[in-house]
């Protein structure tokens, strides 16, 4: 496809997930008050923990309605998280042929239970960052918190942790699209885990390093398992096209060539 036409159908993609969105959102606007429960139930914990008042503060007139614009929005996300990455998986196709487009519900069901379980993980690190952010509040003090700054936070850490977990997949299927072989992703292997380990010391803003393991060994262990996927797929490739009597795409020739040669 020339540049104009991938343009194009990036656009449209990009449109038909922000529109599945629209409709997650309209779905969220009727969950908002359980889900915002949900949300405040760390806050809950450590006001109980030690006997003083932490809780959100809705400082402006129309702060709560923008409140549940905002995590209507964010329920959207998640809600319809299989119809985006659908869209992203669509938006890679056309550069695989027929057989390889089989590949979409497997696609589907390895990534959308990934991204939520990067959220889920996020979400079970969450109370933890807010007992260790709320401790420097001094005593006999008061904490309210503005409460579209504690949705945002929240939002930034569930979000980005449901991405971290998408990227392996996004891996294979960049490899099943032709675009990276499993080499590429094996010689940046260390750099890989750097960037695991530092993106869990940043996201999980607690002190102790077990909170930081726990969460970057998972990461760590998606990626490796989308190594190995890769790894089978351009051995399948390779001898596929030996076979045809093509060179592989590693640059090897087929045995009669190689001969010949």
């Amino acid at each position: 496809m020339p540049l104009r036409a991938h343009l194009l159908e990036l656009r449209r993609r990009l449109f038909f997930a922000a529109l599945g969105l629209v409709v997650g959102a309209i779905a969220g606007w009727f969950l908002y008050v359980p889900v915002l429960d949900l949300l405040q139930q760390p806050l809950r914990d450590v006001a109980a923990d030690r006997d003083t008042i932490v809780a959100l503060n809705f400082a402006g007139v129309a702060t709560s309605f923008d409140m549940k614009i905002k995590v209507s929005l964010f329920l959207g996300v998640f809600v319809s998280s299989p119809w985006w990455i659908y869209q992203l998986w669509a938006f890679v196709t056309p550069g695989l042929t027929t057989k390889e487009r089989r590949y979409a519900v497997g696609f589907l069901a390895g990534a959308v239970p990934l991204f939520l379980a990067g959220a889920a993980l996020a979400f079970w690190a969450l109370p933890n960052a807010v007992r260790l952010l709320t401790e420097f509040t001094p005593e006999d003090a008061t904490n309210l918190i503005d409460a579209q700054t504690y949705l945002s936070f929240v939002m930034r850490l569930l979000l980005a942790f449901g991405l971290a977990f998408l990227l392996p997949v996004l891996m294979v299927a960049l490899n099943f699209a032709g675009i990276g072989r499993a080499e590429t992703w094996r010689r940046a292997w260390r750099w890989a885990v750097l960037v695991a380990f530092t993106f869990s010391a940043v996201m999980t803003p607690t002190p102790d390093a077990l909170t930081m393991i726990v969460v970057a060994l998972p990461i760590c262990g998606l990626y490796f398992v989308a190594l190995g996927v890769c790894a089978l797929h351009d051995r399948r490739v390779d001898r596929r096209r030996r076979a045809e009597g093509l060179p592989a795409l590693d640059g090897s020739m087929p045995p009669e060539q190689d001969r010949l040669a």
